[in-house]
């Protein structure tokens, strides 16, 4: 990284500088906040809130898109409190070990990773979701929910507003994941845990999955038809082509799709052969999804 030093005692600065050049960052250094603010291409800024006479607010004002880190001699509103509420990011009391100050950096800069990295989910998210209109009134909703949806993004995008309005975490999990269960146990309350693929559970895990979740805040979506459990179940479908939203569909969703849209533009002979599927199991398929043809 590189990183700029701002202290007037020069002997300090250079020892700050070669700690932190053996460590593999490029270091600058200056002795006033005058010929600081001249460049702003900095990662770092270790700013000594020490220099008589000087304000530190154009320095932070200049590298508000660093991470500015204040280095002072002794705690108050203008040393520390001030700069705080200016924009730097935390402070050091000298004197202090390299150690700490580079476990202050490291962790600020990833911090700033994580939340340049969620802009860009939260931002692609947005984009992903705004034509899948789930049509929820999210105000009423009570968890554990269980949603079954013959489209998958059409959940995704319910549980992801549904978490942003609640203003809580989301974790995800699969149940297709053979550790999923002993996880779910293990998650603490202060998130959501949006759960999918609940028509894998075998009939004797669904039960112990019922327990587990009794008292976690948790959706959890099947594309099956959802019976015998004794929580609140929402259907949400999808009536429109789903093949103009650019999407790859499973198997079993592209002959749901199909039976739905189709079992009255067609005779179940012709149906079934354009699926290349039995009568009977084109029968199958419509007591499974619930579907009933129209007479």
């Amino acid at each position: 990284m590189k990183i700029l030093i701002i202290e007037n005692e020069v002997y300090l600065a250079q020892s700050i500088a070669t700690k932190l050049g053996e460590l593999g960052h490029i270091c600058e250094m200056c002795t006033s906040t005058k010929d600081a603010i001249r460049s702003n291409n900095y990662d770092v800024v270790l700013l000594s809130t020490n220099i008589n006479g000087q304000d530190f607010h154009p320095v932070i004002e200049t590298f508000k898109n660093s991470i500015v880190i204040l280095m002072v001699s002794y705690i108050s509103n203008d040393t520390v409190s001030k700069p705080l509420a200016a924009g730097a990011k935390d402070y050091i009391l000298k004197p202090f070990m390299i150690e700490e100050l580079v476990r202050k950096i490291d962790h600020y800069q990833d911090y700033e990773k994580l939340k340049k990295r969620n802009k860009a989910y939260e931002k692609y998210l947005t984009h992903t979701f705004a034509d899948a209109k789930h049509g929820q009134d999210l105000d009423t909703i009570e968890l554990p929910l269980f949603v079954s949806s013959n489209f998958q993004k059409y959940a995704d995008a319910f549980a992801f507003e549904y978490a942003q309005k609640q203003n809580l975490p989301l974790h995800f999990l699969s149940l297709s994941d053979t550790k999923a269960l002993s996880e779910i146990e293990s998650l603490p309350q202060n998130s959501i845990i949006y759960i999918i693929d609940y028509q894998t559970l075998k009939k004797a895990d669904k039960k112990l999955f019922c327990e587990i979740i009794a008292d976690k805040k948790a959706i959890i979506v099947s594309s099956d038809k959802i019976e015998d459990v004794e929580y609140p179940v929402l259907e949400i479908r999808s009536e429109s082509n789903v093949f103009d939203k650019g999407e790859i569909l499973p198997i079993e969703d592209y002959v749901k799709f199909i039976v739905l849209n189709y079992q009255d533009k067609y005779p179940d002979t012709e149906l079934s052969k354009k699926l290349g599927i039995s009568r009977k199991s084109l029968w199958e398929k419509r007591k499974k999804y619930d579907i009933v043809k129209k007479k």
